[in-house]
């Protein structure tokens, strides 16, 4: 769910992965990622993977997955679960910004939670990655917060109008529909509305 070069950004997210709880580890995909899985196939990069629950499920689909996120605590425990579980995903230390340096091609990108954490320079350098990774015709497919969700605590909301505009250029927006963000109960300084976090589902597409 995250990816940052901030050292303050990197010390909060650590601090999450070592609590006994992490509010957005729900221990599988988010619904939204499962409304449209036959549409996520190929070779997939799941950005902040975090500990591999939707990259894993993914590759339990057929997909060749590779899952990207900047710590490497929830990594290790990405490949523990890939281990036991038979699975061959191959999980990477890298900075989101850094993606677009990666030598593989993929038919789609997956972002669970991860453009609400950016600042605007953070989401712009996030969008250019994208934008030099993927071929014409790949697709994002991307889960945020929305400013539909009220309350101070947790990421920054997105409207709809920021994902457009962060994709104004190079992208086709093919649908932004309302979602939610499901998070584990009862986490201080987590709540969120009751059954899921407001949240905003867009598929995104690299145009030629």
């Amino acid at each position: 769910m995250h990816s940052s070069d901030n050292p303050a950004e990197r010390s909060r997210f650590a601090t999450y992965y070592s609590a006994p709880q992490v509010p957005w580890e729900i221990g599988r995909p988010q619904p939204a990622f499962i409304a449209v899985a036959d549409s996520i196939q190929g070779r997939v990069l799941d950005v902040g993977c975090g500990t591999g629950e939707l990259a894993l499920w993914l590759a339990e689909r057929g997909c060749t997955v590779t899952g990207v996120d900047f710590l490497e605590d929830p990594l290790d425990a990405a490949r523990c679960k890939a281990r036991a579980r038979g699975l061959a995903v191959n999980f990477l230390q890298m900075e989101a910004a850094a993606i677009g340096t990666l030598p593989e091609r993929f038919e789609a990108v997956t972002d669970c939670g991860l453009f609400h954490v950016f600042d605007d320079g953070g989401r712009a350098a996030y969008v250019a990655a994208l934008t030099q990774l993927l071929e014409p015709g790949a697709r994002v497919f991307l889960l945020c917060f929305s400013t539909a969700e009220p309350g101070p605590q947790g990421p920054r909301r997105i409207a709809e109008a920021d994902l457009r505009a962060a994709f104004a250029r190079g992208w086709q927006i093919e649908s932004i529909k309302p979602a939610l963000f499901e998070t584990v109960p009862g986490i201080p300084g987590a709540e969120f509305t009751p059954g899921g976090a407001r949240a905003l589902f867009a598929v995104i597409r690299r145009a030629g």
